[in-house]
């Protein structure tokens, strides 16, 4: 089975991997104005964060993990399926407080080619600037992180399935790829660039209505971390919210509103868009069945589950399968 996924847990010997507490990057595509990549971090809760400053336009979708994100425009905490947002220019600070590593597939616009992004999509925005630092996991870009997924498990080594003892020197080898090891010769910049130009668009977009949060508790955001890593390790568990709620020991009124507020949506609306993002990209990669891949991810009820892929991705599973896979 194909995991976009990392189970970043603690065990011995991280902190003394070859890259503690700083990111391994390396490049899948770019072009005139901008480029894509794949950034692993093993940072945990006992290295220091530092300060850093976006040279460009930043869309990071987050695929693994989780972290603290901080600026003066407020603090986010980020989580599987969110963005992250950043404006050239704009300093700030990630911090893995409450558990290990992430990773991210991250997006950079030179500013010019960004103005002329937002200009082309209408948005209303002078200076194509953001002013939240994220974006929920939405339904709205449901797809096109799936596609973004999809996309990094066929680039090559970008599919993680390892435990932590592993997952330092994973990180190493990526690390010591240059920037010029990505090849152009299988039409991944045209792959990547739609990507990037669409994300863009919905990034500001979506964006133009939100509100950042201004600080939230350290408690919280360790309850809630617990939980979101929980789920992403077995999102096909039965995560109910009473069990969500007396593993945080909250209330179940308390932990819902919590984790509203840090993830943006609801606990239920979070499992079901993680088993669905798993069952999408597994669809892109695998010629498995599609009530196999239903049943493995968590979905019980065949008519629930055919309902609930067609309000998020539009389609049925087989017809995004064919639309997107029409190799399967």
């Amino acid at each position: 089975m194909a995991k976009i996924a990392v189970e970043f847990q603690r065990l011995p010997g991280l902190a003394d991997g070859p890259i503690p507490g700083r990111p391994a990057r390396r490049l899948l595509a770019g072009g005139e104005g901008w480029s894509v990549s794949d950034v692993i971090c093993t940072a945990g809760p006992h290295d220091r964060s530092f300060e850093e400053q976006h040279s460009d336009a930043c869309i990071a979708i987050v695929t693994a993990g989780s972290f603290q994100y901080r600026s003066s425009a407020g603090r986010e905490m980020l989580t599987p399926g969110s963005l992250m947002l950043g404006n050239p220019g704009q300093c700030f600070e990630c911090g893995h407080e409450h558990g290990v590593g992430d990773r991210c597939i991250a997006f950079s616009y030179e500013p010019k080619y960004f103005q002329r992004l937002a200009a082309e999509t209408g948005v209303r925005s002078r200076s194509a600037r953001f002013s939240v630092l994220r974006v929920p996991p939405v339904r709205e870009l449901s797809s096109l992180i799936v596609r973004a997924c999809a996309g990094l498990a066929e680039f090559g080594d970008g599919v993680p399935d390892c435990g932590q003892s592993t997952f330092a020197a994973r990180a190493e080898r990526l690390a010591g790829h240059s920037l010029e090891d990505a090849s152009s010769s299988d039409g991944r910049e045209v792959l990547w660039e739609e990507i990037s130009v669409e994300l863009a668009a919905r990034a500001l977009e979506i964006a133009s209505g939100g509100e950042s949060n201004q600080g939230s508790s350290p408690a919280a955001e360790a309850r809630v971390t617990r939980i979101v890593r929980m789920i992403e390790s077995h999102p096909d568990a039965d995560h109910g919210l009473g069990a969500l709620a007396r593993e945080t020991k909250l209330s179940r009124y308390h932990f819902l509103r919590i984790f509203q507020q840090l993830t943006g949506i609801t606990p239920h609306r979070y499992i079901l868009r993680a088993r669905l993002r798993r069952v999408a990209t597994r669809l892109m990669l695998e010629p498995a069945q599609v009530l196999d891949v239903a049943l493995d991810s968590g979905f019980g009820d065949v008519s629930n589950f055919n309902h609930a892929f067609r309000a998020e991705f539009g389609v049925s599973p087989r017809a995004y399968r064919k639309r997107h896979a029409p190799h399967l």
